[in-house]
C-alpha cells in the first residue's frame, strides 16, 4: 500500500513537471539574459550603453518575475526525487534471533505456579 501511494504521489509530480518544463526553460533563459544585461551595465563607460544594458535588464527582471509560478515545477520535481529515493530504499528487516531458553524458561514457570 505505501508503493501505491508513492507512485501515486510521484505520477502527479511527474505531470507537474512536466507541465512546466517550457516555463522553466524559459525562466532559466530570461535569468541567464538579466545576469548578461547586468554585467554588460556594470562594464559599460558610456551613458547610452548603460540606459539600453539597464532597460534591457528591467525588461527581463520583468519577464522573469512573470515567470515565478513556473517555480512550482522545481518543487514538483523535488518531491518526484524524494519519491524515487523512498521508492528505492530498502525495508529494514529485523530479525530476532531465536533463544533456546525461552520455551524451557516458560514451561519452568508454570510448572512451578502448580
Amino acid at each position: 500500500m505505501k508503493k501505491f501511494g508513492l507512485f501515486l504521489v510521484g505520477l502527479i509530480a511527474l505531470m507537474v513537471v512536466l507541465a512546466h518544463v517550457g516555463p522553466l526553460i524559459s525562466l532559466a533563459l530570461c535569468l541567464v539574459i538579466l545576469y548578461f544585461g547586468f554585467k554588460q551595465y556594470v562594464k559599460a563607460e558610456s551613458k547610452g550603453a548603460k540606459i539600453s544594458w539597464a532597460i534591457l535588464s528591467i525588461i527581463m527582471l520583468m519577464v522573469s518575475i512573470s515567470h515565478f509560478p513556473s517555480l512550482i515545477g522545481l518543487v514538483a520535481a523535488y518531491i518526484l526525487y524524494l519519491v524515487y529515493k523512498k521508492w528505492k530504499e530498502e525495508d529494514e528487516v529485523v530479525v530476532e534471533p531465536a533463544d533456546p531458553f525461552t520455551n524451557f524458561e516458560r514451561q519452568w514457570q508454570e510448572l512451578n505456579k502448580k
